[in-house]
């Protein structure tokens, strides 16, 4: 089992590796450490948002999606793409308006634009909570990820503890170029692992992935079709619509439309975006395979699905260098987080403590937010226990509630609204939210009378509604008479 280990080893030497080198010759400046200095082309925008968008959750999330839930697991190649689409014309403005304004963080957005700290520090709030669970994701998952993929030489422990020394690293040292770089190693390793075990296990194990799909339909036909309740067509439809509207709005994803050197390369960008959903579907193949080879896994064990299926029928070696693919998966979007928070916290919530700091010093304060953030997100991976889930599962359903405001900031005019009632709307959305996932309050229980298709919407879908009706509400009572 020794040659699984030394791919994974590598993957770890490789992020750090690349992290250091991509500081050289440049003088990390928070402008420089935070958005690249506002320099980065198509490629590097493209590695950037792949590198947010497909991480551990994409490929143990995916393939156990697949593994335990069947056709609701399609909503992730439909929001995306759906959400990309949107990109071609949201993301520009947002870039345009960040560069005139200098701007560093999604919360400086906000407070920007409204002209209100006290919203930006909200916007700040609402990001860094939202983080900190996506972060315990990514730890979590590569804890699992090394445990599985080394036949439990390494315990998933001590690959946390390891990968948070090596994101710590590289991050502090070459910020967003080091994340910039180590994406493109494991953007170029995660499709050829992909699509190779799409491929390959349903070949040699089903005679393709047709047969794979008829042996499914025969042995369990309801498993691809969307039930008549609960993940239903109505969830379906409002859940995509609630990731697509918030795919761009979790800080780090934000922060990266800042990064580009023109508004050009963000169009191209969500141009080529689309074609890379189509890797999910090689993951879902996966997922899928596993289920007719190891089947009775159950609860959290379904996002093993994948590992377990790859130590079932291949050797060693390739499934350390599936662990290894696993290792950057949770290494990249975990750089990215751990640099948004850092910069929110220093250049939204520090700077509004001490304006009279300059940029040396927030730069400064940035940097140290990212071990301090880690630390967090550390102690949650280790001793949080199911509290995180919880978090976790708030986690989107918070971040599109920025989306009313952002929205109503981009058309301006006589859609603007004062930031008292775009920050009243935020809470109202975070806390409709916040108390269903909480209690387990549902729908069905507060109004058992209403018509199936609005008892299974998503709940963020609802809290946005509230969202929106109380922003109206706030706007028509403050907006000064003419």
């Amino acid at each position: 089992m020794t040659a699984a280990l030394v791919p994974i080893a590598a993957a770890f030497a490789l992020a750090i590796g690349l992290g250091l080198y991509a500081r050289r010759g440049r003088t990390m400046k928070l402008e420089e450490w935070s958005v690249g200095g506002r320099r980065f082309g198509t490629l590097f925008v493209f590695l950037l948002m792949a590198g947010e968008i497909y991480t551990t959750f994409t490929l143990l999330g995916g393939s156990g999606w697949a593994y335990g839930k069947g056709a609701p697991a399609f909503y992730i190649i439909c929001y995306g793409t759906v959400s990309y689409v949107m990109s071609y014309w949201l993301l520009p403005p947002i870039w345009r308006y960040a560069t005139e304004q200098k701007l560093l963080s999604q919360a400086d957005f906000w407070a920007r634009q409204y002209g209100s700290k006290g919203l930006g520090l909200l916007v700040a709030v609402v990001g860094v909570v939202a983080l900190v669970p996506y972060l315990v994701l990514q730890l979590k998952g590569l804890g699992l990820i090394v445990s599985e993929a080394s036949y439990g030489r390494v315990d998933a422990s001590t690959a946390i503890w390891l990968g948070t020394a090596a994101l710590v690293t590289y991050v502090s040292a070459s910020g967003i170029h080091g994340s910039a770089l180590t994406a493109l190693a494991k953007d170029v390793l995660i499709l050829v692992v992909v699509v190779a075990l799409g491929l390959w296990l349903p070949w040699t194990l089903f005679g393709g992935v047709g047969p794979m799909f008829a042996r499914i339909a025969a042995e369990r036909p309801e498993f691809l079709v969307l039930p008549a309740r609960g993940m239903s067509a109505s969830w379906f439809a409002s859940t995509v619509l609630l990731s697509a509207l918030g795919l761009y709005l979790w800080p780090q994803n934000f922060a990266s439309i800042f990064t580009a050197k023109g508004p050009g390369a963000l169009r191209r960008n969500a141009s080529l975006m689309p074609l890379y959903q189509l890797v999910l579907l090689f993951v879902f193949f996966t997922g899928f395979a596993a289920l007719l080879v190891v089947p009775g896994l159950e609860g959290a064990d379904v996002d093993l699905a994948l590992l377990r299926l790859v130590r079932a029928e291949l050797p060693p070696w390739v499934v350390g260098v599936v662990g290894a693919a696993g290792v950057l998966t949770a290494l990249v979007p975990g750089s990215m987080i751990l640099m948004a928070a850092g910069t929110t916290l220093a250049n939204t919530g520090y700077r509004a403590l001490r304006p009279e700091a300059d940029d040396a010093t927030i730069a400064r304060v940035a940097k140290w937010g990212v071990p301090a953030v880690a630390a967090v997100a550390l102690w949650f991976t280790l001793r949080g226990g199911t509290t995180i889930v919880a978090l976790l599962l708030m986690g989107y359903a918070f971040v599109t509630q920025l989306f009313p405001s952002l929205l109503l900031a981009l058309l301006g005019g006589r859609w603007r609204v004062p930031a008292l009632a775009a920050g009243a709307g935020i809470v109202a959305g975070v806390a409709t939210v916040a108390v269903q996932t909480l209690s387990g309050v549902t729908l069905a229980q507060l109004a058992p009378g209403l018509p199936g298709a609005v008892l299974d919407l998503n709940v963020g879908v609802v809290a946005l509604l509230v969202n929106v009706a109380v922003t109206g509400a706030v706007a028509v009572v403050t907006r000064p008479s003419r």
